[in-house]
C-alpha cells in the first residue's frame, strides 16, 4: 500500500488503496479519507446536501441548549460519529450562572459528583454549521440520565413536558415567536456605552426608522449573509425589517410546532452572531443595550389546536371567541407574573420594561393594542391567537416558550377568567409587571401551580441561579455611579 494511503477505511475493518497521487472521490461524505457512506447520512435533510454540494463533511457537534439558552457540547471528527452512540456531559454545566460561577443549590444531594448525562442526537434537528470553515453538521442532543430518564432541568426537557401536557388533554398549541436585536460596533471595553454600527454610508445607523428600507440597506451585507445562513441550515424566515432603534431588525419566523421553534431560535441566534462577525459587526440579545434606544423583544404568538380534528379551540363554531380563548387570557393574566425570572431573566431584562418605548408594563389585554402585554391581533377565527409581548430576546426560548404556554395552559384547565379587555392605551396601568429581578424571583419561589407545571426540580435550580446573578450583580460598581458619586458626594 502506497504510505499516503495507509489506513484509508473501507466497509468494517477494511481498507482499499488508491494509486499515487489520486484520492478519493469528493462525493465520499465524511472526508477524503473515507469510502464508504455511514447509513446515518440518510436520514440528513437535503438542504444540508444541497450546501456542502461535493465537499466532505468534517465535523460533527453535538450540542445542547443551556439554562442560558446557549450551545454547549463536543465536536469531534465525522468519522467518529454515529447517532446510535452515546455521548456524555456532566450535569454540573446546569449548574453556572451566566458570568460561569457554579451555584452551590442545597435541594441537591451529591451536588458535586457531577454525574454524566447523556447527550442522544436527535437527527431530525441536524444542519449545517454554515459559518464554519470546513463543512460542518450541528445536531441538537436530548438529555437523559443515564438510566433513560429525561434530565429534569435541561430547558428543552422543560418545554417537552408542557406539551406533554397539552398532548394529555388532547390539545396542540402553535407559536410563532418573533425575534428583535442589535447590530452594533463591536464593544471591546464593557465600560464604554454600545454603539450602533457604520453602514454603508460610513455613517451611524440611526434610530426612529421603524419599517425603512433604506434603514434596512445600510447593513445589507449582514442581512445577506443571515438570509445565506438560514438557507444553508434550512430555517425558515417569514419577514425581516428594520425596528424602532438605531441598528434593531426584527425577524420573524414561521408559526408551527413549539419545539420546532424553539430550537430554530436557538440556531438562529447562533447563526445571527456569526453571520455579523463576518462583517466586523456585533450581534446582540440584550433586552436593552442601549439606554436611549428601545429594548429588544421576543414576542411569541400563540394558539392551541384540537389534535383529532386540527381546528383552533379559540374559535368556536360559529367563528367567534370561545371559552377557551378566554380562559388561556385569563391564565396568562395570573400565572404570567409568577414565571416573569423565565421572560426576563436578568437585571438588564427590567430596563426594557419601563412601560414605554414600545414595551408594555402589564399584562392586560386587548385587540390590536400594542401598549397591553396581550395583544389580540386581527385576524380570521382559524388564526385567531395570543400574542405576548412581555418576553425580552435575552431569554432562553425553551423556557420562554414553556413559561408562557404553561400560564394558557392552567388558565384552560382551571377555567380562569380574564380581567375585561382593555379600551385604551395602558403602558402600566392595571396589572404591572415587577420593577426588577428580585421582586419577580419572590413570586417565582412561592408560584407552587406553575412550579408543578414546569417541573420543581428545575425550578429550585433555576431560581438558584437566578438569585445568585442578582448577587453578582449587586457587587458591581457602575459607570455612573463612578462619575456622579465619586467626587459629588
Amino acid at each position: 500500500m502506497h504510505p499516503e494511503t495507509a489506513g484509508l477505511a473501507f466497509g468494517a475493518g477494511r481498507s482499499i488503496s488508491w494509486p499515487p497521487g489520486v484520492l478519493p472521490p469528493l462525493h465520499d461524505v465524511c472526508s477524503v479519507t473515507r469510502y464508504t457512506k455511514p447509513d446515518w447520512f440518510d436520514s440528513i435533510p437535503e438542504n444540508f446536501n444541497h450546501f456542502r454540494g461535493d465537499k466532505p463533511v468534517e465535523e460533527v457537534q453535538c450540542i445542547i441548549p443551556d439554562m442560558v439558552g446557549m450551545s454547549r457540547g463536543k465536536a469531534m471528527p465525522c468519522e467518529k460519529f454515529s447517532p446510535d452512540t452515546i455521548y456524555y456531559l456532566p450535569d454540573s454545566l446546569f449548574y453556572q450562572t451566566i458570568t460561569g460561577e457554579y451555584v452551590e443549590i442545597d435541594q441537591i444531594e451529591n451536588q458535586w459528583m457531577e454525574k454524566d448525562i447523556a447527550l442522544h442526537p436527535d437527527m431530525s434537528t441536524a444542519c449545517a454549521a454554515p459559518w464554519a470553515e470546513d463543512v460542518t453538521l450541528q445536531v441538537i442532543c436530548d438529555l437523559k440520565t443515564r438510566s433513560g430518564e429525561l434530565v429534569e432541568v435541561a430547558p428543552r426537557n422543560v418545554l417537552k413536558r408542557v406539551i406533554s401536557l397539552y398532548k394529555e388533554q388532547g390539545w396542540r398549541p402553535v407559536v410563532a415567536p418573533e425575534l428583535e436585536f442589535y447590530l452594533t460596533k463591536p464593544n471591546l471595553d464593557p465600560n464604554e456605552p454600545v454603539e450602533p454600527p457604520i453602514g454603508r454610508t460610513g455613517r451611524s445607523a440611526s434610530g426612529r426608522q421603524s419599517f425603512s428600507m433604506v434603514a434596512v440597506d445600510e447593513y445589507g451585507p449582514v442581512i445577506d449573509t443571515i438570509y445565506d445562513f438560514a438557507e444553508a441550515q434550512g430555517l425558515n424566515i417569514d419577514t425581516m425589517i428594520q425596528e424602532g432603534g438605531a441598528g434593531q431588525i426584527e425577524l420573524n419566523l414561521l408559526h408551527g410546532d413549539p419545539l420546532l421553534l424553539a430550537d430554530e431560535v436557538f440556531y438562529f441566534k447562533r447563526a445571527i452572531r456569526e453571520a455579523a462577525l463576518k462583517h466586523n459587526i456585533f450581534a446582540t440579545f440584550m433586552a436593552k443595550p442601549m439606554r436611549d434606544e428601545p429594548g429588544s423583544a421576543m414576542h411569541i404568538h400563540q394558539s392551541v389546536v384540537d389534535i383529532d380534528t386540527g381546528a383552533n379551540i379559540f374559535s368556536d363554531k360559529t367563528g367567534g371567541i370561545s371559552s377557551s380563548f378566554l380562559h388561556f387570557i385569563g391564565g396568562s393574566q395570573k400565572h404570567l407574573l409568577d414565571v416573569m425570572p423565565l421572560l426576563a431573566p436578568y437585571a438588564n431584562s427590567y430596563r426594557r420594561l419601563n412601560g414605554r418605548m414600545s414595551a408594555p408594563g402589564n399584562v392586560e389585554w386587548s385587540k390590536d393594542n400594542r401598549t397591553t402585554g396581550l395583544r389580540i391581533p386581527i385576524c380570521e377565527p382559524e388564526a385567531r391567537r395570543v400574542e405576548n409581548r412581555i418576553i425580552g430576546i435575552d431569554t432562553n426560548p425553551y423556557l420562554a416558550i414553556a413559561a408562557s404556554l404553561a400560564a394558557g395552559y392552567l388558565g384552560m384547565v382551571n377555567k380562569v377568567d380574564p380581567r375585561p379587555e382593555a379600551t385604551n392605551e395602558v403602558w402600566r396601568e392595571g396589572s404591572v409587571l415587577p420593577d426588577g429581578l428580585a421582586a419577580a424571583l419572590a413570586s417565582f419561589e412561592v408560584a407552587s401551580d406553575i412550579r408543578a407545571v414546569l417541573g420543581e426540580r428545575f425550578c429550585t435550580v433555576f431560581a438558584a441561579i437566578k438569585n445568585a446573578e442578582l448577587t453578582e450583580f449587586r457587587r458591581e460598581i457602575s459607570p455612573w455611579e463612578r462619575e456622579h458619586l465619586m467626587l459629588n458626594v
